[in-house]
């Protein structure tokens, strides 16, 4: 199969190369990879280097071609997206093997492209949300770079959960989109909140 891969820590270090078609094993899935997107993560994980061609890429959407023995999950021609594991290799290639267990059905809404853009952002926003902060509904939400990728889907998350979201952006354009998403303020500046007719947020 084809894939992406590296082995020193620059953009120059990423080369093509062909590599055997994995077999899942375990309760891993086979995904024949649709779309990819990525994030800071790729880049953090490139500086690292590698001695050997290593395969970056963990969003992706796509197709389920096989399953392990134990997998009960998902089944062939499922499709699927998700953010995989940083100590696998990635999902920039043909074929990738991850874990059942932190994959999720696409969204019949979305094609491959939108769905591999926002596995990582929507768990970033979720477990900000949901498992560290703990928010409750009827509060307000301060999310400071509104347009950003966690930004954007925490707007729409946190207004799904019944929050008053107020936003911040550096562009008229972007604030803006901030208020299409969902935000019920959106400013410039998190300094002038105070001000707003949805008072100081209940959470940053």
């Amino acid at each position: 199969m084809k894939a992406v891969a590296h082995t020193g820590t620059d953009i120059a270090s990423l080369n093509d190369i062909e590599l055997p078609t994995p077999s899942p094993t375990g309760r891993d899935l086979l995904v024949k990879v649709e779309a990819v997107s990525v994030n800071p993560v790729d880049t953090k994980q490139r500086k690292a280097g590698s001695p050997t061609p290593r395969v970056l890429g963990w969003d992706a959407a796509g197709t389920v071609a096989a399953v392990g023995p134990q997998a009960t999950l998902f089944k062939p021609g499922d499709a699927v997206y998700y953010a995989g594991d940083v100590t696998r290799p990635g999902c920039d290639s043909e074929y990738h093997l991850v874990d059942e267990r932190i994959v999720g059905r696409k969204p019949k809404s979305l094609d491959f492209a939108q769905a591999a853009a926002i596995a990582l952002t929507a768990i970033t926003a979720w477990e900000a949300f949901f498992d560290r902060m703990k928010v409750v509904a009827g509060r307000s939400l301060l999310i400071i770079g509104g347009a950003g990728g966690v930004g954007s889907i925490g707007i729409q998350i946190a207004k799904i959960a019944g929050l008053k979201v107020i936003a911040t952006a550096s562009r008229s354009e972007t604030i803006a989109w901030c208020r299409e998403l969902g935000a019920d303020t959106s400013t410039t500046s998190p300094t002038s909140t105070k001000s707003m007719s949805t008072g100081p947020p209940s959470a940053i």
